[in-house]
Parts: structure tokens; C-alpha cells; sequence
């Protein structure tokens, strides 16, 4: 009797062990898939705060709140299965699926662009893809909606990112864990530090108004003054991410497919670059890699500004039998 109960605890405790070990890997993967993906992070928090930029103060948070809510959805009831799946059965798919999701993220970025150097032309473009409407619901859905369709693209990059990064002979239940860590920590500090951002004139007005003055109340102004500069600085950081990350994925989708010479032509100009200066090598040679990918994507997305204008919008609303204004 003794004897056995001495064989039950030892298994058991073999079983904590491996359960532990287990629990370590997945947490050592989680945070390495996460290091490998924070340039897409990086990106994404800069992204987010511009579909909450101009919104009543009142709405940032519910803004902030159901764009978490789409990314989480996204992620975890999209994205996760149909990355489990493709892993499993058609890994030959995941690199187009993701050429066209840089394309998009292409087009998005290089329309923003587009709309600052050439207003009039951006407005008659927004005609034709569908004008933006004025009701302030209308608006914010609009919004909403727009920023979960990038968030989606971003989000498939992260999780393929996350998925390349995990060894081949992961057992299917260890990458959803894997997955599904990464998913949920990468949306939980993204729209925090998007919360964060677009509530920070409301602190800083808070800090200016109190009782204790001083340091504190001239801190808060200076917030105040600094945010609506800091807002616009991070709307063309968002809009530069959007360009640099959808190129980032034509020049590696392009390598895939054997067409190298993009890649290994921006590899070298990063290394030739890098050495001639001699300090700050690793940053250097990303630099010049993601501004080729940065003007990759921006050529693309100037090419598609007029094919989905004249092409993809009007089909789309023959297929679908929606007006101009409701097509975008």
C-alpha cells in the first residue's frame, strides 16, 4: 500500500515537472516570438492613435475600448485558428495572404500621404472610393471599423511573426498557448499605452489645475501644450509604419518567391552604409533597410490608389449594389 502510494507520488511529481518545464517553454517562446515582433508592436501602437485623434473628448476611451475589443477578436477568433490550420495544412498560403495584407497596409499609408500633398486630388479619390460621411455615430464606426481592418493586418503579421518563430516540432496545443499569450499581451500593451497616449492632455490638465502647484502644475502644462504637436508627430510616425511595415512584406514575400534582388540589394546598401560610418552599425543597417522597404511600399500604394479608385471601388459597388458614399 505504501509502496504504491510512494509510485503515485512520484509520478505525479514527474508530471509537475514536465508540466513545469512545459509552462517555462512556452513562456521563453512567448517572449521571444513578442522580441521578433516588436518593430510590427512598435508600429501598431503608432498606428492606433490616429483613428481616436479629433474624437469628443468623452469617446477616446469607448473608442480605445472597442477597437481592443475587434483587435482581441480578431486575433484570437481569426487569426489564431486560421494560423493553426495553414501551419498545419497549407503552409504554402500563409505568404500570399500576407502579400495582401502588406499591399493593403501599402495603399492605406501611401493614400494618407497622397491626402497631405495633394488635398483636392485626395477628396475627389475619396469620391470615388466613397465619401466620408458627417454624422458623428457614422463617423465613429466608420473609424472603428477602419482601424480594426489595419489592426487585422498588423495583427496576421504578429501572429506569423509569432508562428515562424516557434520550433518546427511544437506539439498543436503548445502553439495556440504560444500564440494565444502573444495575442493577448501584445493587444493589452498596445491599446494601454494608446489609452495612455490619447488621455494624456486630460492628466496633464489635471496636474496643471492642482492645489499642490509648483513642479507638478508646470509639468502639466507643459503636456498640455505638448500633446495636440505630440499627436500630429505620432500620426506621421503611424502613417511612415503603415508604408515601411507593408514594404517590409513585399521585400520579404518577393525573396520568397526567388525574387531576391530587392532584398539582397537593401542588405548590402544596409551593410556598405553601416561600415562607412563605423558607429551605431546594427541600427544603421536597419535604418536603410526599412527606408527602401518604406519607399517600396509607397511606390505600391500610389500605384493602387488609382486601381482601387477606378477598379476595385466600382466593382465593388456593382457586386455589392451600395452607393458611393456607403462603398469605402
Amino acid at each position: 500500500m505504501s509502496l504504491g502510494l510512494i509510485a503515485l507520488l512520484d509520478d505525479i511529481a514527474a508530471i509537475a515537472r514536465t508540466a513545469a518545464a512545459s509552462l517555462d517553454d512556452i513562456g521563453m517562446q512567448a517572449a521571444r516570438a513578442g522580441t521578433k515582433a516588436a518593430g510590427v508592436v512598435i508600429d501598431d501602437a503608432a498606428v492606433a492613435p490616429r483613428y481616436v485623434t479629433g474624437s469628443a473628448p468623452e469617446r477616446e476611451l469607448p473608442i480605445v475600448w472597442r477597437i481592443t475589443l475587434g483587435s482581441l477578436r480578431n486575433k484570437l477568433l481569426f487569426l489564431l485558428p486560421i494560423a493553426i490550420l495553414l501551419s498545419e495544412f497549407a503552409p504554402w498560403a500563409i505568404t500570399p495572404l500576407l502579400t495582401l495584407g502588406g499591399l493593403y497596409l501599402c495603399y492605406e499609408g501611401a493614400e494618407k500621404i497622397f491626402e497631405w500633398v495633394v488635398p483636392h486630388k485626395a477628396h475627389a479619390h475619396e469620391k470615388k472610393v466613397g465619401a466620408k460621411p458627417e454624422d458623428p455615430k457614422v463617423l465613429e464606426d466608420r473609424r472603428v471599423a477602419s482601424a480594426i481592418s489595419t489592426d487585422f493586418i498588423l495583427s496576421a503579421e504578429i501572429m506569423a511573426i509569432t508562428l515562424a518563430n516557434m520550433p518546427t516540432d511544437n506539439a498543436i496545443w503548445m502553439r495556440i498557448v504560444v500564440l494565444a499569450i502573444v495575442a493577448v499581451g501584445v493587444t493589452v500593451a498596445v491599446y494601454g499605452a494608446v489609452a495612455i497616449i490619447v488621455k494624456m492632455d486630460d492628466i496633464g490638465l489635471a496636474m496643471a489645475r492642482s492645489k499642490s502647484g509648483g513642479a507638478i502644475a508646470a509639468t502639466g502644462r507643459g503636456i498640455v501644450v505638448a500633446m495636440p504637436y505630440f499627436l500630429k508627430l505620432l500620426t506621421v510616425v503611424g502613417t511612415a509604419a503603415m508604408v515601411w511595415v507593408g514594404g517590409g512584406i513585399l521585400v520579404h514575400s518577393l525573396a520568397h518567391y526567388g525574387l531576391t534582388g530587392i532584398e539582397h540589394g537593401l542588405e548590402h546598401y544596409g551593410e556598405t552604409v553601416a561600415h562607412a560610418v563605423g558607429a551605431m552599425e546594427g541600427f544603421l543597417h536597419w535604418l536603410v533597410f526599412a527606408a527602401g522597404s518604406g519607399l517600396l511600399g509607397l511606390l505600391a500604394g500610389l500605384v493602387l490608389i488609382p486601381i482601387v479608385g477606378k477598379v476595385i471601388a466600382p466593382l465593388y459597388r456593382s457586386v455589392t449594389g451600395k452607393s458611393e458614399t456607403a462603398a469605402h
